[in-house]
């Protein structure tokens, strides 16, 4: 299966265009048929991912789009236009979950192309097929970064526009075929709206979050992917926390349950991949001591390896799936009684548990005490967040500093663990005087963050107090 990130822009063209002179290569023009599969629903398209069977000069070929950031991982496989391949099948399991893959769309493109300044620009004519017969035509410019930069991008955009091409909203073909608006943000929750309105529509964030990042964390390409899972299912289970006054419990206790097991089988992996990321960078500053490092790197990439395939493996477990369609279900109506408490209420409720932790600390706290200060700074944060539509503003800002503290008292929990594990390292065979080296840098980063939190702490008060007035 090859794999390759698309960065792009697309721009839309008048009637007799011409492709500029861009100072590059022509490349041979190209014709192909692509025939798009998804669900009756459309339940790929609306999480901005394309899945099609492309023939071209008699080779059928089918490509997976997957969202990426602000670009696009393509993958695709060989294969036979009646049966997708089971690998990529397999990156769709929580999108689909049982639904049965349909043809949506047939497009046939002629393509002429020009590799100039480090990209490919791409001139599309596109057939829209029913059958034999073509319903509808347009035309659209792409450029795409091959092994060039922002800059680059925005030099040939600059051309074509000259030329008299237009921007145009970056959006499949398919959606455009289909009269399909790009995925949208977030559901907006008005300001007073009831509190499990608000909640359910956390909850679905959260849920399209795990949908979003479910096929990057099983491909295994970009971390993000499995950090960003994490995140949602961590944000899900502290909205369920802060409204437990206002929830029926026996609706959100076994929600909670399962996410704290989804969280835990995502986490090691997440752990590992922050520890390694650290200490390859920290190598690099070891002066001749590089090579010795390596036994390290090495131990703990094997790590890494095993513990993204049981968070993997975790995936393909029934709970995970049911844990979905409750997460689904949550999102569409939430059991509250809104008459109980104000989410604003409750936001107070948990930040006022957060400041009690603050006051029994100081710098030389222990390094359990920080941590578990630390968790009380996110539950204060995530409650914030789902209180956001009462809170306005000010609860924004409080959100701010809330992060940029628990980002501080974060520093300080990677240097704990950073530091326990190099000290296994000699033991294990590694040098000790390089062991040494890399403790050094630990300790330092922990009195660092022990020097910066009391600070960030203030200005979280500050925010806390001007958020609850």
């Amino acid at each position: 299966m090859s794999e390759h990130l698309e960065r792009e822009l697309k721009l839309s063209v008048p009637a007799g265009f011409h492709l500029p002179d861009l100072g590059g290569t022509e490349l041979p023009d190209r014709s192909f048929l692509s025939t798009y599969h998804d669900t009756q629903d459309l339940r790929l398209a609306r999480h901005a991912i394309t899945f099609r069977y492309r023939v071209e000069a008699g080779s059928g070929l089918w490509q997976l789009k997957l969202p990426s950031g602000a670009a696009r991982m393509e993958l695709e496989e060989p294969g036979v236009p009646a049966r997708p391949p089971e690998r990529l099948l397999g990156l769709l399991v929580a999108l689909l979950r049982g639904r049965e893959l349909v043809r949506v769309a047939r497009l046939g493109t002629r393509r002429r192309s020009v590799r100039a300044n480090g990209a490919e620009i791409v001139d599309d004519a596109v057939s829209v097929f029913d059958g034999q017969r073509i319903t509808a035509r347009f035309r659209e410019v792409e450029v795409e970064l091959l092994d060039g930069d922002e800059r680059s991008l925005r030099s040939l955009e600059a051309a074509l526009r000259e030329a008299g091409a237009e921007p145009g909203v970056f959006e499949p073909k398919l959606f455009r075929v289909l009269e399909l608006a790009n995925p949208s943000g977030p559901r907006t929750v008005p300001a007073g709206a009831p509190a499990g309105e608000a909640l359910g529509a956390a909850l679905e964030q959260q849920h399209e979050r795990l949908l979003a990042h479910d096929p990057g964390t099983r491909l295994g390409v970009d971390p993000e992917d499995l950090h960003q899972m994490r995140v949602a299912t961590r944000r899900s289970r502290a909205f369920l926390r802060t409204a437990r006054p206002i929830l029926a419990g026996d609706w959100a206790e076994p929600l909670r349950a399962e996410l704290r097991w989804l969280g835990t089988a995502l986490g090691r992996a997440r752990d590992l991949d922050v520890l390694v990321e650290h200490l390859r960078s920290e190598t690099t500053l070891l002066k001749g001591d590089e090579r010795e490092a390596g036994g390290l790197l090495g131990s703990l990439e094997a790590e890494r390896r095993m513990a993204r395939h049981e968070a993997v493996a975790a995936l393909a477990e029934d709970r995970y799936f049911e844990l979905l369609d409750a997460l689904e279900r949550g999102a569409v109506s939430a059991r509250t009684d809104a008459a109980e408490s104000s989410l604003a209420e409750l936001w107070w409720r948990e930040f006022r548990r957060c400041r009690r932790a603050f006051e029994g600390l100081s710098r030389t706290s222990k390094d359990s005490e920080l941590h578990a200060a630390r968790i009380r700074v996110k539950r204060a944060r995530y409650a914030a967040e789902l209180a956001a539509p009462e809170l306005g503003g000010p609860g924004e800002r409080f959100v701010a500093k809330a992060k940029r503290l628990q980002d501080v008292l974060g520093e300080h929990q990677d240097a704990v663990v950073a530091q326990a594990r190099i000290e296994r390292w000699p033991a294990e065979g590694g040098s000790e005087r390089t062991a040494e080296k890399l403790r050094r840098r630990e300790r330092q980063r922990r009195e660092e963050t022990r020097a910066a939190w009391p600070k960030a702490w203030k200005k979280v008060e500050r925010r806390a107090r001007k958020a609850g007035t």
